[in-house]
């Protein structure tokens, strides 16, 4: 968004945890292996979440000066967006796992600056990459605009910009469990006993 014609960009210090999307039935691979790439996801079982159509698009997408896309574990700034939005609708078995935020800073992350799939995609290396994310559109409460089919089909890809990190994210990142209810987080406990399991509700747009 801009602010007096400039650009509102995302300060690290204001940057308090990243959000990963997944089903809980992955939850017990999850506190074993961390969380894996779509590629290193390939090779055990697991429920996918994403959109076929979207995975067709990443599939041969390629980080500039880096790997292929889903090479990646691809990390939401703000899981409250519409991918989540969409599962709820239609599928209970979600939760969102509370990254640690200082992942941004390993060798190695890339930042998009809206969804990765996006043919408007720009990839940038972490340590320069927050000063391209608009920190108000991240966390904006909705990203649609009537008035604007344009513009609201560019605030529903930037409200989904990413964190990209190679392979794996090692569980020592992972900070905790949010669930929608309390039948959710029952289930995650479940899954795995030692998590930090919480309920919120806002994420999950309830």
């Amino acid at each position: 968004m801009l602010m007096n014609g400039l650009f509102e960009n995302m300060l690290r210090g204001n940057l308090r945890e990243l959000h990963y999307i997944t089903a809980i039935d992955n939850l017990a691979s999850i506190s074993r292996l961390g969380i894996l790439s779509h590629n290193r996801a390939r090779r055990i079982n697991h429920v996918s979440v994403a959109l076929e159509v979207i995975q067709d698009r990443r599939t041969n997408k390629t980080i500039p000066q880096g790997r292929r896309l889903h090479d990646y574990v691809n990390i939401y700034f703000n899981a409250r967006n519409p991918m989540l939005y969409r599962l709820i609708m239609n599928d209970k078995n979600v939760c969102v796992l509370k990254i640690n935020e200082a992942i941004i800073d390993l060798p190695g992350t890339i930042v998009a600056d809206r969804n990765a799939s996006s043919d408007w995609v720009r990839f940038y290396p972490a340590e320069t990459g927050l000063a391209h994310i608009d920190e108000e559109l991240i966390y904006a409460r909705d990203w649609t605009n009537p008035d604007d089919q344009v513009d609201e089909w560019r605030r529903k890809s930037c409200i989904c910009a990413e964190v990209l990190r190679p392979d794996q994210v090692d569980v020592k990142w992972i900070r905790g469990i949010y669930g929608s209810c309390e039948d959710t987080a029952r289930r995650a406990k479940l899954a795995w006993s030692s998590a930090n399991v919480i309920i919120n509700k806002d994420i999950f747009f309830r």
